[in-house]
């Protein structure tokens, strides 16, 4: 990459740099404050760790940093054992962003990154939904002017609110509620001025000309100068045991925000993402970050947009913004004394409005009822019940129904359709011809010992309603996978069901593994036949459909002896 490196790019990536740097300093500081620690220390993991996953990334483009959904899953796993802001607290943090970090790298380093194909969109849709009215609930507090309890359930967030609604100063209420506007207007209207630097410089200016903070406006006061030093974040086994829930979702989520964001840029720009080296870039950034005071970190959708948008070609945008965000640190910071921290908290609520997409229910609902109502649950356990929970929950859930439909597979009669020429699922086409005396089978998934004796039940049932049945054929083209139990139930069915038993279209795979246990020897008549209507015509039960049953096939359609699961 340094070989084809040249002016171009580095003018291209130092006017991205610098336009990041500059939406990154006001983000980084109010994200810091969602996370329960002081605003400095979001500028702190804007310097090192940046430069750090610039070294180990495979993404051209990402822009990491301080994130609103991980900063508040950082407040969310640590205000249940510290109060917010206190050294204690910030030890914790410290020590979350460390194991978030060894959890990522080792992920990396056993390419682990699949496990995050183990969460689906809706899952993470409900959730990303929920967890952004979470967020700017929690920051009405700041936009009031009142105090209330660091509640993690949106409703007791909400009554505490209304508890305390008379207490609000009318002029913080008066600067948020314009800051927010503004900052909509501004993003609607003029994407590319950066509206949240815009403010804080318009703010700073008007409480120290017109000294509103003595007038009941919150500001965030001294601000640390100097970068910090390296130190060794406090670890036992204790406290690995209280924050190690919340660094696996944590290190999950960031990963699954990181990959999606840089995934979309990179089909634009035609290279590829490699996730598990993603995961070891993210991984050791969090790690060197928690030795100088950073809170977990990871790509942002809107920073990584604005970056692919002013024309960054390369991770030298990352080394530039770090860099300028370091002099900050050097001789500017004094400067933040006079921020009010209504602004950020607007600069928050503006940031995660747009992530809430409720439209996404009714089309889920509509398409696949089953992920609608896994987004419901996600979404509504996140709100009500606690964000760490959100995710959890969704992704449990969605692994109880693939296991219940993997062990409860589609079983489809098949009946012959004359005008195709073809035998087509007799519940989907109502006027296929069925025999009593041929009983056609196909099995649409893969057969496995928690399936087979669902998929034996339910054929004998089948033969209990076709007492005149003499043959039943399995169409097995829709197996790809066979285990022993399924063999062993398979030469069961052979030897001793009084009805001769037949197997067509079976894979190559699938055939070598019987063929195994010497099924080429002992059966080979009955499954040798790779095609359904060779078989039927070589055994001369052809001829049964060449004639329609109207009772037979009515009957069949309208038993409940198979699961619908077929699409």
């Amino acid at each position: 990459m340094l070989k084809k490196y040249n002016k171009t790019f580095l003018r291209n990536d130092l006017i991205a740099g610098l336009t990041l740097f500059v939406m990154l300093v006001p983000q980084s500081m109010a994200y810091a404050m969602l996370a329960g620690v002081p605003p400095v220390m979001g500028l702190y993991a804007s310097t090192i760790p940046l430069m750090i996953y610039a070294v180990f990334a495979s993404s051209k483009h990402l822009s990491v940093g301080p994130v609103a959904i991980t900063s508040l899953l950082v407040f969310t796993g640590v205000s249940l054992y510290a109060e917010p802001g206190s050294s204690e607290y910030i030890s914790l943090v410290l020590t979350l962003t460390l194991m978030v970090g060894v959890i990522q790298f080792l992920l990396g380093l056993l390419n682990g990154g699949f496990i995050v194909k183990f969460i689906p969109h809706s899952v993470l849709s409900g959730y990303t939904s929920a967890a952004a009215i979470v967020i700017a609930v929690s920051q009405f507090k700041h936009l009031l002017g009142i105090d209330v309890g660091n509640y993690l359930q949106v409703h007791l967030l909400f009554f505490d609110i209304l508890r305390k609604i008379n207490e609000a100063n009318v002029l913080t209420v008066f600067v948020g509620l314009l800051a927010f506007s503004t900052l909509v207007l501004l993003n609607k209207r003029s994407p590319r001025i950066p509206g949240a630097l815009l403010l804080v410089v318009v703010a700073i200016v008007s409480v120290m000309l017109f000294r509103l903070d003595q007038q009941g406006l919150q500001i965030i006061g001294n601000v640390p100068q100097g970068i910090p030093q390296m130190t060794l974040p406090s670890i036992s086994f204790q406290t690995i045991q209280l924050l190690l829930p919340m660094a696996i979702t944590i290190s999950l989520i960031a990963f699954m925000e990181s990959l999606a964001i840089s995934k979309s840029i990179a089909r634009i720009e035609n290279y590829k993402i490699i996730p598990n080296k993603e995961l070891t870039a993210l991984g050791v950034s969090n790690i060197v970050g928690s030795f100088f005071q950073a809170f977990p970190i990871n790509g942002s959708f809107s920073r990584t947009a604005i970056n692919h948008q002013s024309g960054g070609r390369t991770q030298v945008t990352s080394f530039v913004t770090a860099i300028c965000v370091i002099i900050t640190l050097l001789f500017f910071t004094s400067l933040f004394y006079y921020l009010p921290t209504a602004i950020l908290a607007a600069i928050i609520i503006a940031a995660v409005y747009k992530l809430v997409n409720i439209r996404e229910l009714p089309t889920l609902l509509k398409i696949k009822p089953v992920e609608g109502w896994v987004w419901l649950l996600t979404f509504c356990v996140t709100l009500f019940v606690g964000i760490q929970w959100g995710i959890i929950i969704g992704a449990i859930l969605t692994l109880i129904l693939l296991i219940e439909k993997s062990a409860k597979p589609d079983i489809a009669q098949l009946g012959y359709v004359p005008e195709e020429k073809t035998f087509r699922d007799v519940r989907r086409y109502t006027k296929a011809i069925t025999s009593e005396k041929v009983l056609l089978v196909r099995i649409d998934a893969s057969l496995h010992f928690a399936n087979i004796s669902y998929i034996e039940e339910h054929l004998k049932k089948l033969m209990k309603q076709n007492p005149q049945a003499k043959w039943m054929v399995f169409d097995m083209s829709g197996v790809n996978d066979i285990d022993t139990v399924s063999i062993d139930k398979l030469e069961e069915m052979l030897v001793h069901w009084k009805i001769e038993v037949l197997f067509a279209n079976m894979k190559g795979s699938i055939r070598e593994t019987v063929n195994r246990v010497d099924w080429n020897k002992k059966y080979k008549e009955q499954q040798l036949h790779l095609n359904l209507e060779k078989l039927l015509e070589i055994k001369g039960l052809f001829r049964y459909f060449q004639r329609r049953d109207t009772k037979l096939s009515e009957r069949s359609r309208e038993s409940s002896w198979v699961n619908d699961y077929s699409i």
